[in-house]
């Protein structure tokens, strides 16, 4: 029986990373995967290739309606739908592999197979080969989440079906049906919109993007409307049935009416959930909480000590680069170090065009909260940078406490939002004031300029608004 003082369960991004980390740090290291590639849904079928679609799409409508205005005429422009999906799986092979070489460089044993818990200190990994013993002073559960199922709703994973057959469609759909407004569904959305498919989305709550800021979720709403998705909110999604290349999905509205729309593609894309199946987590005594994820400690500690868990399978927000540093803290923790994380400072983004990002509180969480605040605003469309790029639509807009004028909160809609939000992802993990960044020399002409001038904004000195 092979020991280790740390055996990780899932090559995800928490997984690799802590398992990378842990290595690092001097331990001795086994990951465990189940499936033939590393890197989990966000490398095979999830962040990565969903991001390389979206690129290459956003590519190819600039073509079609972009160039013309900075003097680019372009003619004879297709569609060669088989190079871009072979672009995509060439970029998420190149990243996978990448991890694999990674391990060796840090001594990382790779384990294929299912991962279980026999207890505190066993890791049992069944695989064709049979069942092999992995005895350990740690282990780390990290095994994502899976794609939560709709009820009435079957997959045939061909014309219902989930995100990793979204990924895959070997044409353009004529009329995607789109059941969920989330950040995953308006993005894949947005790839088959661009690339010539009817788009039309079915979203339970009367708003969409739950959880991002609600000025952003409406801005966003406005702008993905005018691009051509048609959104039916307040919708609940009852049935859907295939009828040869047909799928009728059958909804009510807000009044209870029900009705019925066709389409050729049905993507279900209503959140995710733990994954712990065959994890032994009920036999080894691993608590979960009622939504099926596993509690932890501030530590992330299990119910039980030598075992700890990290990423979308414990409660939070489910990101890939929470899940990196959830693993990186828990490998300094388990090495004897101080592992730190703040909640507060984790970035979201939504990869649509443009894109929508955000850190800290949202305006909703404060006025719930009872927290005062001033708040700073500043659009695209004021900025030389964004007028050249010809993206001036969406805004940035900076929540400072009344009081204090430490930054709570920002949050973006537009162009490049992924890249600008790191600076106040900063500025909120040093306890940053408005003033801080309103300080800051920003480089001219740029995007940041941006955010700079909504910072400015908070004590309403803004230059340019």
């Amino acid at each position: 029986m092979d020991t280790y003082d740390v055996v990780v369960i899932g090559s995800g991004p928490g997984g690799y990373v802590c398992a990378i980390r842990a290595a690092q740090l001097g331990l001795k290291t086994a990951c465990v995967e189940k499936e033939p590639t590393l890197g989990g849904t966000c490398l095979n079928v999830g962040c990565i290739p969903s991001k390389a679609l979206l690129e290459s799409s956003e590519r190819y409508e600039q073509a079609h309606h972009d160039s013309a205005a900075h003097g680019v005429v372009l003619s004879g422009i297709s569609l060669d739908l088989k190079a871009m999906l072979k672009r995509k799986d060439a970029i998420v092979t190149q990243f996978t592999g990448g991890i694999a070489q990674l391990f060796k460089k840090n001594k990382v044993a790779h384990v294929h197979g299912l991962g279980s818990i026999r207890d505190g200190n066993t890791v049992s990994v069944t695989s064709e080969g049979g069942e092999r013993l992995l005895k350990a002073k740690n282990i780390v559960i990290a095994t994502g989440s899976d794609v939560r199922p709709l009820p009435g709703v079957e997959f045939d994973y061909d014309r219902i079906g989930t995100s990793t057959e979204a990924l895959t469609y070997d044409t353009v759909p004529e009329h995607l049906i789109l059941i969920g407004a989330g950040v995953v569904g308006l993005e894949l959305g947005s790839v088959w919109r661009r690339l010539g498919a009817r788009v039309t989305v079915l979203e339970y709550l009367d708003r969409i993007l739950p959880g991002i800021d609600g000025e952003c979720a409406r801005e966003a709403h406005k702008i993905l409307a005018r691009q051509g998705m048609e959104f039916r909110l307040g919708s609940k999604v009852c049935a859907a049935r295939v009828e040869g290349d047909t799928v009728t999905v059958t909804y009510d509205d807000k009044e209870g009416v029900r009705h019925n729309v066709d389409g050729d593609r049905v993507l279900v894309a209503i959140g995710r959930r733990p994954y712990t199946a065959g994890l032994g987590c009920e036999e080894a005594g691993v608590k979960k909480n009622a939504r099926g994820q596993i509690e932890v400690d501030e530590g992330w500690r299990t119910s039980i000590d030598s075992i700890y868990a990290i990423g979308d399978v414990t409660p939070g927000p489910m990101l890939a680069h929470k899940a990196e540093d959830e693993g990186i803290a828990v490998a300094e923790l388990i090495a004897g170090k101080a592992g730190h994380l703040n909640y507060d400072a984790i970035p979201s983004i939504v990869y649509t065009h443009p894109e929508v990002a955000g850190v800290g509180k949202t305006e909703e969480e404060l006025k719930d909260a009872g927290v005062p605040y001033s708040k700073g605003r500043f659009r695209y469309r004021a900025n030389g940078r964004a007028m050249a790029l010809g993206e001036t639509d969406g805004f940035v807009k900076i929540l400072a406490h009344k009081e204090t004028d430490r930054v709570l909160g920002c949050h973006i809609v537009g162009a490049r939002a992924g890249d600008l939000i790191a600076e106040v992802a900063v500025a909120i993990e040093f306890s940053a004031s408005a003033e801080d960044i309103a300080r800051s020399v920003h480089a001219h002409p740029t995007l940041a300029e941006i955010v700079r001038e909504a910072a400015m904004d908070v004590d309403r000195r803004a230059l340019h608004k």
